[in-house]
């Protein structure tokens, strides 16, 4: 028998119950009582008008199954199917014009155009991981994949092979020049890259240039003189330039770029219905991880057959920090972008990457 908590006019089953006093509410501004109280009165307020539209669903339904076992094995006329739909109800007469609008919805979901992941919630390290994809190394992507063609004796197999690896920064140069030109020259042509003012410099043999939008230019990371990261945008997407030249790749780069990397993956959709991952309050009680992360807590250990194995690795903090100045647009140092990437012993982590 399941063990239950009164709350109101409610039974709630105790594990659940838990569950949100230990994993959900704590490090949140809702007090219990209050939550409680008002999920209640929701239950009470909305479960008759639940029921209701669970009926007409199965009127609808048989209504349906009706039509086509009276007609079974003769071919669906569309427009007599369709007034068949409509006159049942199932199809609504289409109404006047309107608009609507939102608010409180994030950028990422509003405003930016970008894949959307989907991962169960019974798995952290998927979550994670769909997390981490937010970013990701242009350079790996091309190298590893057949976006680079082979031929030329620029093969993947085997270890790191400088032919493709060639091939795949002037792809990225080429890439660069396409999403933030430069007022003069390729970004092929640079020999480092300066913030002067609040505006992206870019230094070649034959002078120094600027981006042609010099709004492209999202922020730095380091010294402006010489910074350890550049930060562009395009299409409300940003693209980071890495630079490192004491990395194997940037120290043999010309201007010190040891990666460009990609925000791409801005949405992750952490399912607990969609996926079968939690159908009752036992189920549901196992699914702490879905609260952990928004609270800045870290994930358990998963228990992976009758190992258990560590925990995933924790999501790291923005990589670009705001800094306000009075009086002044934010531009350098601007944007706290979520920056989630394994350590080196995980895959994507850090490490020696293929250019």
């Amino acid at each position: 028998m399941v063990e239950r908590v009164r709350v109101g006019r409610s039974q709630i089953a105790a594990e659940l119950h838990a569950f949100v006093e230990n994993e959900v509410l704590p490090g949140l501004d809702l007090a219990s009582g209050a939550f409680w109280t008002n999920f209640d009165a929701l239950l009470h307020e909305l479960a008759p008008a639940n029921r209701d539209l669970l009926a007409r669903r199965e009127e609808l339904q048989a209504e349906i199954d009706a039509w086509h076992k009276a007609r079974r094995g003769e071919p669906v006329d569309p427009d007599a199917y369709r007034a068949f739909l409509a006159e049942i109800g199932y199809l609504a007469s289409e109404g006047p014009d309107f608009s609507i609008e939102t608010s409180h919805i994030d950028e990422e979901i509003a405003t930016i155009a970008g894949p959307q992941l989907v991962v169960p919630v019974t798995n952290a390290r998927y979550a994670l991981n769909a997390a981490n994809a937010r970013w990701g190394s242009l350079y790996d992507a091309l190298y590893g994949t057949d976006a680079i063609p082979e031929d030329g004796g620029a093969t993947r197999a085997g270890g790191y092979n400088p032919v493709r690896g060639e091939k795949v920064i002037a792809w990225t140069r080429a890439f660069l020049d396409e999403a933030a030109p430069l007022a003069a020259g390729s970004h092929a042509d640079i020999t480092a890259y300066r913030v002067e003012n609040g505006t992206l410099a870019a230094d070649r043999p034959s002078g120094a240039t600027g981006l042609t939008e010099p709004g492209l230019f999202a922020g730095y990371r380091g010294d402006p003189a010489a910074p350890e990261a550049v930060l562009l945008r395009h299409n409300a997407l940003h693209i980071e330039i890495a630079i490192d030249r004491s990395h194997p790749v940037g120290r043999d780069d010309r201007a010190g770029v040891s990666d460009v990397l990609l925000e791409s993956a801005v949405t992750t959709i952490v399912d607990c219905e969609d996926s079968i991952a939690a159908v009752d309050a036992e189920q549901g009680a196992r699914l702490p991880e879905l609260a952990r992360p928004h609270q800045g807590r870290p994930f358990r250990q998963l228990r992976q057959g009758r190992r258990v194995g560590r925990a995933p690795p924790e999501p790291r903090p923005p990589l670009y920090r705001p800094r306000r100045r009075r009086g002044r647009a934010v531009r350098t140092v601007a944007y706290a972008l979520p920056q989630c990437r394994p350590p080196d012993d995980q895959p994507g982590g850090a490490g020696r990457r293929r250019p």
